[in-house]
């Protein structure tokens, strides 16, 4: 079975850091979605998601977060059910973040975050424009890869 979600939007208001009764961090926080298309009468729509954050993703969350500050959230999709005080059945959908990343720079966003990483992440890096290699990436002599040119012939594969 595969459940995985990445979506990246704007936080709605800033996440507040809670605790379970054992002392695990937990942080809850609603996130705006940009549709990629307008409605007919030409203004922007938004979905907005429920996210939950654990552990140190949750104190990272809280930390470095801040409502407007573009995020990109990896994880899955969880559903709860529960009877509220009148005695209705109640579900919530919601998304349990694995990895959560910034989606703007420092100057962009909102909040301040220092500079600090994404938890739970590698460095991000942007592959150059039209597929070239850039300073990034340089080639070297010990490099696996090497082009192959028309003179070689057929193609290994």
């Amino acid at each position: 079975m595969l459940n995985k979600v990445i979506i990246m939007g704007r936080l709605v208001k800033d996440p507040e850091l809670r605790r379970t009764q054992s002392g695990t961090a937990v942080t809850s926080f609603r996130i705006a979605v940009d549709r990629d298309f307008k409605s007919q009468d030409g203004s922007k729509q938004a979905d907005f998601f429920d996210v939950v954050a654990w552990r140190n993703t949750a104190e990272f969350v809280s930390k470095y977060f801040t409502k407007g500050r573009m995020a990109v959230v990896e994880g899955r999709l969880q559903t709860r059910d529960w009877t509220d005080r009148e005695g209705g059945k109640r579900v919530a959908t919601e998304i349990v973040a694995d990895n959560i990343y910034f989606g703007d720079s420092k100057r962009d966003g909102a909040g301040e975050y220092g500079g600090a990483p994404a938890y739970n992440s590698a460095p991000s890096y942007s592959a150059p424009m039209g597929g070239g290699r850039g300073a990034a990436a340089p080639m070297d002599s010990h490099s696996d890869f090497a082009e192959i040119g028309e003179e070689d012939g057929e193609l290994p594969f």
